[in-house]
């Protein structure tokens, strides 16, 4: 009945959890498949991202409040009711969750999201989820697993903005290079035009953004006016900042959840402009400066003489989604993102925190089509039956077992092995693809 983030024919309604690009592909000026339900910034955003849309289509859904639609029910034939609520994902402006309840029972579609459960947003959010199920249970819970691994811990965004700060006031003579999205990150820049009292530059594009939410007197497109740019993330790159040092001393700040690494950035010219890097160790040449309020944690890495990476995430971090996923113990789980150089089925690592206790999933190794990785096909209403059938073809998925010359193995057990630092063959590395 219900699509969300996915814009093929089929469905009785369409739902969008925020405008950046790998959650609008499908989309165009001349969509017309249905009508289209977003949050009311999105809906701000929308003629500005798709000029000539058909703005008749689209449905705004306010936060913490249920919307509700009369959809036929694909089980019985007869019209159904749904009801739809949009809660603060924390990601980019008017990103949000949706929360779907009906005779399917209760889904949870996160989109992108930032959980930070000390924020006054995040306890907002939590609190609207909780009044909002009730006594009642989450039958399925579309997850963003985006950094679903023990390995991906980074700091809250107030730390990571701070870092930036820190780096920007360390080099006084030095203009710097922001490298951004053409959405999101907003926070980011606006932290630090209050803290150093400075204007930001920004693209001809990115000002019609920041004029659109309400940011009027902070940014311009005037180099004269300021140091310190915020750049397409796409032209951020070893490259342009040799050529700017040659003219005036410049230095880059990516902010990420992703784990740079510099051997990616001695193959890659441009290695901050895709979020498909894989996950590797510093090399002795890449230098760590700590400005974490945790002495313990080194955070802001150095991997060239002119970039700095620092970990400001606009994506959960393992910890935040473990303490998300107690919170809400569904019946059954599974990650939006499903392609991407370190993906990691969530059930892997939160399965037992499930209400039927999933078992533990598998890793994969994909490449990553474009930035953020490709998604789940969109939400589908199931019936209970329907729910139970989902969970026993996972069940039977996992358990299948892998023919290496000649030896049935169990794909689980294989990573079990790599894990603890066993040599994996070729051979026995493709049995895992």
């Amino acid at each position: 009945m219900i699509s969300v983030d996915r814009w093929s024919d089929g469905s009785q309604a369409y739902f969008l959890t925020h405008l950046h690009a790998d959650h609008t592909a499908g989309l165009s000026p001349t969509w017309n498949r249905g009508p289209l339900f977003c949050s009311r910034t999105t809906a701000k955003l929308f003629p500005f991202k798709f000029p000539g849309f058909r703005l008749s289509l689209i449905r705004i859904v306010d936060v913490g409040r249920w919307h509700s639609l009369s959809l036929v029910s694909p089980a019985s034939g007869l019209q159904t009711a749904v009801e739809a609520m949009a809660i603060d994902a924390h990601h980019c402006p008017g990103s949000v969750m949706y929360l779907f309840r009906g005779e399917f029972g209760y889904m949870l579609y996160t989109g992108d999201f930032r959980w930070q459960a000390a924020s006054k947003r995040a306890q907002i959010g939590r609190t609207m989820l909780l009044n909002a199920i009730k006594n009642e249970r989450l039958d399925i819970l579309y997850l963003d697993n985006t950094y679903c691994n023990p390995s991906y811990s980074f700091p809250s965004r107030d730390v990571a903005a701070q870092q930036v700060v820190d780096i920007i006031a360390s080099h006084p003579e030095h203009d710097i290079v922001i490298g951004i999205d053409t959405l999101g990150k907003e926070d980011l820049l606006l932290y630090i035009s209050r803290v150093l009292k400075i204007k930001i530059w920004v693209w001809p594009e990115r000002l019609q953004i920041m004029h659109l939410l309400g940011f009027h007197d902070i940014f311009t497109t005037k180099t004269s006016l300021t140091r310190v740019r915020a750049v397409p993330r796409y032209s951020f790159s070893i490259d342009t900042l040799e050529g700017l040092n040659s003219m005036h001393p410049t230095i880059g700040i990516m902010p990420s959840g992703l784990p740079w690494a510099a051997k990616s950035v001695r193959a890659n010219k441009n290695p901050f402009g895709s979020s498909s890097v894989c996950h590797r160790k510093a090399s002795k040449g890449s230098k760590v400066v700590d400005t974490c309020t945790n002495p313990n944690v080194k955070t802001v890495e150095q991997y060239h003489q002119y970039i700095y990476s620092v970990p400001y995430s606009d994506h959960s971090c393992f910890s935040e989604i473990l303490d998300f996923v107690k919170l809400l113990r569904p019946v059954h789980m599974k990650g939006i993102v499903s392609s991407s150089c370190s993906y990691v089925d969530p059930i892997y690592y939160l399965g037992h925190l499930c209400r039927e206790n999933q078992p533990s999933g598998r890793l994969f190794w994909k490449s990553a089509s474009k930035e953020g990785g490709g998604r789940v096909d969109g939400v589908q209403t199931k019936s209970t039956a329907g729910i139970s059938n989902f969970a026993e073809a996972e069940r039977k998925r996992r358990s299948r077992r892998t023919d290496i010359l000649g030896v049935r193995v169990n794909r689980v057990s294989l990573l079990r092995r790599l894990k603890r630092g066993a040599k994996i063959v070729e051979n026995e590395l493709c049995g895992l693809l």
